[in-house]
């Protein structure tokens, strides 16, 4: 599951993802910030981009989920977002990697790790970047985990 975290005021963007087994339970997760990006969907897409890259190199995962839905729209039919090639092209390449990409839309509730990660990330005034199994002491935790 994926999720990026983008304010207009902010002068950083959070994005992160956590790769959940068949049970539900954390396997992994990555969150990381960014000077604010210019608009949220930018960061979405980077989110997606740096989970792709990770579950590549770290697992067998070949599904992500988000709550965004013009992403899923922007994989789905590239050609109807010219604005975004670019990064849409970077998307394509690694699907080439992945021998049964799939991506699905969640509901919010369902996406909090995701959302707690990016959230905190966005609120560091440095530059952040953390992947691991688990969310450490120092990284306040969320209600649900």
């Amino acid at each position: 599951m994926i999720d990026g975290s983008w304010t207009s005021t902010a002068q950083f963007s959070g994005n992160g993802w956590v790769w959940l087994d068949s049970l539900g339970k954390v396997q992994f997760m990555g969150t990381r910030n960014h000077i604010r990006r210019e608009f949220a969907l930018h960061l979405e897409m980077e989110a997606l981009r740096w989970a792709m890259e990770s579950m590549l190199q770290h697992s067998t995962c070949q599904s992500f989920g988000t709550d965004c839905k013009d992403l899923i729209a922007m994989i789905n039919e590239p050609h109807v977002w010219p604005s975004f090639a670019t990064k849409l092209e970077r998307i394509e390449t690694l699907k080439i990697c992945f021998l049964d990409f799939k991506i699905s839309y969640i509901p919010r509730a369902q996406n909090q790790i995701s959302d707690f990660l990016t959230r905190t990330a966005r609120s560091f005034h440095r530059v952040f970047y953390f992947i691991s199994c688990s969310i450490p002491g120092w990284l306040l935790r969320p209600p649900q985990i």
